[in-house]
Order: structure tokens, then C-alpha cells, then sequence
């Protein structure tokens, strides 16, 4: 997975560290967020029927990519 560096000043530092940390999420995952939602809140995820299982499993918000297992190895490539 590719790595994005870019400069901030000490104080923004501290600011996007806080709300990272307010949201408890991971700094990278709060400004993947931010930064691929424009800021928006994403949509609200529902649970429906697997189509294969007939199981209930969490929909991704509308508008927003399906969940897979590449996008679960980058959410936890953070993970301590």
C-alpha cells in the first residue's frame, strides 16, 4: 500500500491528532476519511440478507465502495 507524506505545522498536528483521537480512529484512517469524503459524514450502514447465506451482513453506505478484503488489509496496515 502506497504512503502519502505531507507537512503540517506543529499546532495542526496537534489539532488532526485530536480529532483522530475524538473519533477513535486511527490518524490514517480519520484523513482517508476527510480527505475521500470531502468532509461529508458518510452514509448510514445498514444490515440486510447475504444473497448467498440469506444471513444478516452490514451494507456499505450509499455511494461508498463494497467492503473487501483488500480494503480490510489497508484499515488494519494500521492496526497496532
Amino acid at each position: 500500500m502506497p504512503t502519502l507524506t505531507f507537512k503540517v505545522t506543529v499546532d495542526e498536528a496537534h489539532i488532526i491528532r485530536a480529532k483522530a483521537r475524538g473519533r477513535k480512529l486511527t490518524l490514517s484512517e480519520y484523513v482517508r476519511r476527510r480527505a475521500l469524503n470531502d468532509g461529508k459524514r458518510p452514509g448510514r450502514v445498514r444490515r440486510i440478507p447475504c444473497g448467498h447465506t440469506g444471513a444478516l451482513i452490514f451494507s456499505s453506505p450509499a455511494g461508498a465502495p463494497p467492503l473487501t478484503t483488500e480494503t480490510v488489509r489497508g484499515m488494519l496496515a494500521d492496526f497496532p
